[in-house]
């Protein structure tokens, strides 16, 4: 393997563990620790936040939370369900259904724990009135081709929810709510993460639907005519039901970028953070990218030699051809081809959570030679690329990266250094 992925591989190990569910939640947790406390949450992380909120706490501890299939953490007093990402299914409305049914009833004495981390939009569906489960899973389906930011693809999910924007919080009134989000979002926005069961967002009237006429998003006429119809629009932030409730981001995609620099410099590379909120085609960020790489090791600007070029964030892939890959992988492989020849460069593009798109890799790795090696095995990577089959492209260069599930979700990570 080549040494510079090494370095690079320590560097997405730091970004992880400085983005550790445990250890990030134990920072947070009140003092006071002996009062009955109600979990509820979901996501990638939020079985190992509750199985550290049940060894901490002194009081007694009850409530549920959902996880992808795979992700769980054996938990004594919380129930953990795990359900389907990234097209939700009927575990996951089970999940929902049991929240809404504990926090619904408690008391201004009780206090209720939300443990938020990335994915969880899929693991809580809970159609509101008139609409189905079918219909929250063609959403997804239609949202997740659409090539929206997640921003976008968020505010069309808070407004054909019974539970997310902040309806889970509404439902456990008059009790009170602290949430602990781990962010996979850009700018760490805290309604942005798991469409914000208890953080309610600050949209205004008709937000949604611009949002589907602006990215020309491809409902099924169900959810359109439901959010068109403006029936049950999402809580707002300022609504005073929501005074008293406590928000905290716990670990974030610019707090691991900093833990990677610190591996880099140990390393002796020069260090530039360039965005931990970077959005777009993922193809079209790989571009720039590799321009940027290509100025540096020619001209030594904008950064010097040797480099560490490090981003986050979450780009986006609309689907065209239906390949196998997710948004790390065709960030890499555009990347690829754009320093095809170019010695002294290497990069590694991964999802924090260990998993890119539905195939069992976090990313892959990259350097001058990755797209020569694909064409050595009879396959066009620029076809490939094409056909949104960058998967099929480094499984062929022998450079998938594979961790497993991380655990944590702090969104995508990618690092490039250059000699």
């Amino acid at each position: 393997m080549n040494d510079d992925f090494l370095i690079l591989e320590d560097m997405f190990g730091a970004a992880v563990e400085a983005a550790d569910p445990a250890k990030a939640l134990a920072r947070f947790l009140p003092e006071r620790r002996d009062n009955p406390v109600v979990v509820v949450g979901a996501g990638k992380a939020s079985a190992i936040m509750a199985s550290e909120l049940e060894r901490v706490w002194r009081g007694p501890v009850s409530g549920v939370v959902a996880v992808p299939y795979g992700s769980g953490r054996k938990c004594s007093r919380v129930e953990v369900i795990e359900a389907s990402h990234p097209v939700p299914d009927e575990n996951g409305l089970r999940a929902a259904s049991r929240m809404l049914d504990l926090v619904s009833g408690l008391g201004a004495g009780d206090l209720v724990v939300s443990l938020i981390s990335g994915g969880g939009s899929s693991l809580l569906p809970l159609p509101p009135p008139g609409l189905t489960l079918c219909d929250e899973q063609e959403l997804n389906r239609a949202l997740l081709s659409s090539g929206a930011p997640i921003s976008v693809m968020n505010t069309v999910r808070r407004e054909a929810s019974g539970i997310k924007g902040g309806r889970l919080a509404l439902a456990a009134r008059p009790a009170k709510v602290i949430t602990y989000v781990i962010s996979d979002v850009p700018d760490d926005n805290p309604a942005d993460v798991a469409s914000g069961p208890t953080v309610p967002a600050r949209t205004v009237p008709g937000e949604a639907m611009n949002c589907i006429e602006r990215y020309g998003i491809s409902l099924p006429e169900p959810v359109a005519d439901h959010i068109g119809s403006g029936a049950s629009p999402a809580p707002h932030a300022d609504d005073p039901a929501f005074a008293g409730m406590e928000v905290h981001v716990i670990a974030s995609a610019a707090a691991s970028l900093e833990a990677a620099a610190a591996v880099a410099e140990r390393h002796g590379l020069n260090v530039a953070v360039i965005s931990s909120a970077i959005e777009g085609e993922a193809r079209e960020v790989g571009k720039v990218m590799a321009a940027v790489a290509r100025e540096v090791r020619d001209h030594d600007r904008p950064f010097r030699k040797p480099a560490a070029i490090l981003s986050g964030g979450e780009t986006t892939v609309t689907l065209r051809n239906g390949g196998k890959g997710g948004r790390n992988t065709e960030f890499l492989l555009s990347f690829a081809l754009a320093i095809e020849g170019c010695g002294g460069i290497a990069a590694l593009a991964a999802d924090t959570d260990g998993i890119d798109g539905t195939e069992s890799n976090a990313g892959a790795f990259a350097d001058g030679q990755t797209a020569g090696r694909v064409s050595l095995e009879g396959l066009s990577p620029a076809d490939l690329l094409d056909r949104n089959d960058s998967h099929r492209a480094f499984e062929a260069a022998g450079t998938l990266f594979e961790t497993g599930p991380t655990g944590t979700n702090v969104n995508d990570f990618r690092a490039i250094i250059v000699r």
